[in-house]
């Protein structure tokens, strides 16, 4: 994700640069953490690095007791580094590591406790100075919906309150906690909010800065000065005023409104919007929000609307301007092709990044407007460089090696400043230009992967868009101006023209200067954005007005230049309007991840059909499933209730219900975490997303969501659903129960985290399994885009053996073996994944591939190679090639490896498991061990045979060990079964399998 949040990052901070004069280091510096861990532990141990150092060896360093109860202290020195990253655990698995962002602190006294660093000493008692000024805050619930909510602050040059704080307990009115403390003679304050549980408002990790006084705090914005929000309010008897400017567009029989959205003195609270024409008469409809689509009208028919705002007290306010419009034709028929079908647990996945993994048309090829800043340039490297027409060339490398689906990246028209990889969607409706080539189409690619009989994974994104907005949804006006410094940046507005990044500025403007020029280098047309006259409607708050930050040239930025959550640019029906602070609380479900991620309201019924009706598209140019990114930042409730529903509709009515179960969904919720449950956290853990609801919540989805998280806080890890799906009944396979089964299947986050060896992988996630619906549906991968193993940064280096070890723990196991290209030859090992446009991409582990695959290559079978040339003909030849076409033979060859359920009762050997599938006239039982010999105990008797060695062992006693000596190498035995023979030997001897 895109992707993702360390690419965002990085992208944001090229394009939003402030000036930052950096420190001069000292000779020494040190540092003293005072921790408090959230539950007792017996042993707290501090793994740190200091800045531009290495990490202590896990665990780390102990921490001693502190003075006062509770806490932990260390003193560290940093030798020359002005701060470090550190990470706190009990030396048991347990781990705090900020919700995955790592805790960044400098020298001096630093004290850490729930999330919130600090700088006093939590065990030194000061005695405040004399005086009798007093704060008094009022803080408003609104969506986080604590039952206690607590104020921990510190009077400016004191120390902070002991967490969690006081206990905001005066009396308030409804949705408002109240609390007044004493200052002494301090006339300012810091200040966090918590609701005692770990969950924590801290004003996304800049604490909040209130005066003396009466200050209020609400959706991150503090009034100084405030009104009591609990005085007694009149009567409201003044209506909304009146809402303007309704447009309506028309796209066969769904016409889309939207309108300037009122204003009231209380507040609206919806619309009522007056439709007339038609056979249906004068109809009356409601909407939340100022748009509203109204499908599945008559076609060539006109109709009349009308918008009347309401508020609470039910005042409505005059009619609006009218519209008047009319229907086209009904829509055609979908067109486009179908899905292969099939059980999606029979294949194996090739994951690519489509713009780095071949070249089929060096036409489409586009650097963008980062190309010289990040050294691609240099390097004859632009990020956009693969395609589809590449994907085509090579569909019979990839069949070659064996695999017989495609994970491909975000297909969808991105707009943003480093976009290659497809995670910044701005048209959602349409294709990236970027990546066809006339007859290489999106539908060409679909078509031909499907005649070699591969399958091809749609990565979709449902929680953000890119910074400016969603096309067709809503598109930020962004201030803008030719005012001689930034004349590079904008382009000279033409009536009529869009938005089309094939079209790129290159050559010189001689309005510029040489600076600008190169500035300019790569920027697409951008004028249909930016106005230097505050637009008609505008909601951005101090338009145009300097902000007193500077671009690395020295320009001055402005306020509304740049997207953001908390300016008031994007309307709070469309968007949500804050930053992410606690990502294991309810904000990451509903606040942006990064300034180019805008966050979609995904409990708007208007977003929702966006979304919706621009993945039934693909649906319907036959797509085999869909990868969905940042799942977990979209409330389960609302998948569940919303769009897998919605999916599942349309698939129904493309192939009927049997077909329709075929098209694989798969999330990405990102559990970096290497236990069970996400810290603790169902609701951001990826097994939570398997499941249906097992209770009704409100109709309104935004309320629901809140009702949802704290249902399922409150019922904790030990009383979430548990599932024997994955698992044999002895030697038996049963029928597995999916009755309660979301539809979201997912990504095996905990098996990925725990790949630094495959021992490990496996143990961890046979505990994960009985809280997954079905884990023999995980997508099981090494590493990705994004990460490594343990969240590293770098993609895996753990060597040829232990990445052969690794794919055959994976092609053998539950679940789905995917593949990050390159990885079958050790691409790009050790290189950082990603660093945005800081460096060149030919440095990272998204590297262009294509060098190694030039050539012809013609497969003749999965995991078979009748010929190839070239380059192709060497990376064909590599160990790890050789070792997973074979994997890819074997699992083929036995529905066991495939679909099976899996036991480790009576069976011993480090990575050793029996697996069966029985269904209809297919009965598949085998016997598995990897890299170390294993004994299998209490097995049906028969004939076995390894398909790797082509050993043959009867068993009449129920007991077999299986012989292996080397690491990566695994047995296979296969019970021969009335109707079901063993496939015997499959394949050649390889490098590690023989």
């Amino acid at each position: 994700m895109p992707k993702k949040w360390l690419t965002a990052v990085l992208a944001a901070l090229a394009a939003i640069p402030l000036v930052v004069t950096p420190a001069s280091a000292a000779a020494t510096n040190t540092v003293t953490v005072f921790y408090k861990p959230p539950t007792a532990w017996s042993t707290v141990n501090i793994h740190y690095a200091p800045n531009g150092g290495l990490w202590t060896t896990v665990p780390g360093v102990p921490m001693a007791a502190a003075t006062c109860a509770g806490w932990y202290r260390k003193d560290l020195d940093l030798g020359s580094a002005t701060g470090m990253q550190t990470t706190f655990n009990n030396g048991s698995g347990t781990w705090d590591n900020n919700s995955g962002r790592n805790y960044s602190v400098g020298t001096g006294v630093v004290t850490i406790t729930g999330g919130v660093v600090t700088s006093a000493d939590p065990c030194t008692v000061t005695t405040p100075p004399a005086g009798d000024n007093t704060a008094t805050v009022f803080y408003a619930q609104g969506s986080r919906n604590w039952a206690t909510v607590y104020l921990h602050y510190a009077p400016t040059g004191e120390a902070w309150t002991t967490v969690p704080g006081v206990a905001m307990n005066e009396t308030a009115c409804t949705g408002w906690v109240k609390k007044t403390v004493e200052l002494g003679a301090a006339t300012s304050l810091q200040a966090t909010f918590t609701n005692g549980s770990g969950a924590w408002d801290n004003n996304n990790g800049a604490n909040y800065r209130l005066n003396a006084g009466t200050s209020t705090v609400r959706d991150g914005v503090v009034t100084g000065d405030a009104t009591d929000p609990c005085s007694a309010v009149p009567p409201d008897t003044t209506a909304p005023s009146t809402p303007g400017g309704l447009t309506a567009s028309v796209d066969h029989v769904t016409v889309t409104l939207s309108w300037t959205a009122s204003t009231d003195d209380r507040g609206v609270t919806g619309y009522e919007i007056t439709r007339s024409g038609g056979s249906g008469g004068t109809v009356v409809l409601t909407s939340g929000y100022n748009t509203y689509i109204d499908g599945s009208l008559a076609p060539l028919t006109t109709y009349g609307y009308v918008v009347r705002a309401v508020d609470a007290a039910g005042n409505l306010s005059a009619a609006g301007n009218a519209k008047s419009v009319t229907t086209g034709d009904a829509p055609p028929p979908a067109a486009g092709g179908e899905m292969l079908g099939g059980d999606p647990r029979k294949e194996s996945i090739y994951f690519v990044l489509t713009a780095r993994f071949y070249d089929g048309d060096t036409s489409n090829d586009r650097g963008g407007s980062q190309d010289i800043s990040s050294g691609n340039a240099a390097n004859h490297d632009p990020m956009f460089r693969g395609d589809f027409k590449g994907l085509i060339d090579k569909l019979d490398y990839i069949k070659g090696l064996g695999f017989s689906a495609i994970w491909i990246t975000p297909v969808v028209l991105n707009r943003s400043d480093y976009d290659y990889h497809g995670y910044h969607g701005w048209d959602f409706y349409r294709v990236d230009t970027r990546l066809e080539s006339p007859g290489s189409t999106y539908q060409d690619l679909i078509g031909k992967a499907h005649a070699k009989g591969l399958k091809i994974y749609q990565d979709v994104v449902y929680n953000h868009s890119s910074r400016w907005g969603a096309n067709g949804l809503f598109v930020p006006k962004v201030w803008g101006a030719k005012d001689g410094q930034w004349d590079w940046l904008y382009s000279t507005k033409a009536d009529g023209q869009q938005y089309d990044p094939m079209v790129e500025f290159h050559g010189t403007d001689p309005t510029l200067t040489a600076q600008q020029n190169q500035l300019a280098q790569g920027r697409p047309y951008n004028g249909d954005l930016w106005s230097t006259t505050e637009p008609a409607g505008n909601t951005c708050r101090n338009w145009g007005t300097t902000n007193g930050t500077y671009s690395p040239q020295g320009y001055a930025n402005h306020n509304c230049q740049w997207p953001s959550p908390t300016s008031g640019m994007f309307p709070s029906t469309l968007y949500h309007q804050c930053w992410i602070g606690n990502w294991e609380g309810e904000d990451s479900r509903s606040c942006w991840l990064a300034d180019d991620l805008a966050d979609l309201n995904t409990e708007n019924p208007v977003v929702q059909n966006y979304l919706i009706g621009a993945y039934n598209k693909y649906i319907d140019m036959g797509v085999d499933g869909f990868r969905v990114d940042t799942a977990v930042h979209i409330p389960r409730v609302t998948w569940n209730r919303r769009f897998l529903p919605a999916l599942q509709q349309h698939l129904v009515q493309k192939y009927g219900a049997g077909k329709a179960k075929d098209f694989y969904v798969f999330g990405e919720v990102g559990a970096f975490v290497n236990d069970k449950w996400n810290r603790g956290s169902v609701n951001h853990s990826a097994q939570f997303f398997t499941w249906k609801e097992r209770r009704t919540y409100s109709d309104d989805d935004a309320t629901a969501a809140l009702e949802q998280y704290n249902y399922e806080e409150q019922l904790g890890t030990g009383n979430q659903p548990t599932s024997t799906n994955a698992f044999l009944n002895g030697n038996a396979y049963h029928e597995p129960d999916h009755s309660q089964f979301s539809g979201m299947n997912i990504i095996d986050m905990r098996m990925h985290m725990n790949f630094s060896d495959a021992g490990n992988a496996f143990r961890n996630g046979k505990d994960s399994d009985d809280s997954v619906n079905d884990a023999t549906y995980n997508a099981v991968y090494v590493d990705s885009h994004d990460y490594g193993p343990n969240k590293s940064s770098f993609r895996y280096t753990g060597g040829t053996g232990a990445w052969a070890e690794n794919m055959s723990l994976m092609w053998t196991f539950r679940g789905i073996p995917t593949l990050y290209y390159g990885s079958e030859i050790e691409f790009q090992a050790g290189k950082q994944i990603d660093c945005g446009p800081s460096c060149p991409l030919a440095t990272t582990g998204r590297a262009y591939y294509g060098d190694h695959v030039d050539g012809s290559v013609t497969a003749s079978d999965y995991g078979a190679v009748s010929s190839a040339s070239g380059a192709v003909a060497t990376t064909l030849a590599q160990p790890l090639v050789k070792h997973v076409q074979r994997l890819n033979q074997i699992r083929r060859a036995i529905p066991a490896l495939q679909m099976g359920q899996y036991s480790t009762d009576g069976v011993s050997g480090d990575i050793a498991y029996k697996r069966r599938y029985t269904a209809g006239s297919v009965d598949s039982f085998a016997l598995v061990t990897v890299s170390s010999s294993a004994t299998f105990t209490s097995i049906p008797n028969g004939t076995y045979t390894d398909a790797v060695s082509g050993d043959v062992e009867t068993v009449t006693n129920g007991t077999l060990t299986a012989t292996v000596n080397a690491k990566g190498d695994l047995r296979v035995y296969v019970l021969a079964l009335p109707g079901n023979p063993s496939p015997g030997k499959v394949g050649a001897d390889g490098p590690y399998l023989r």
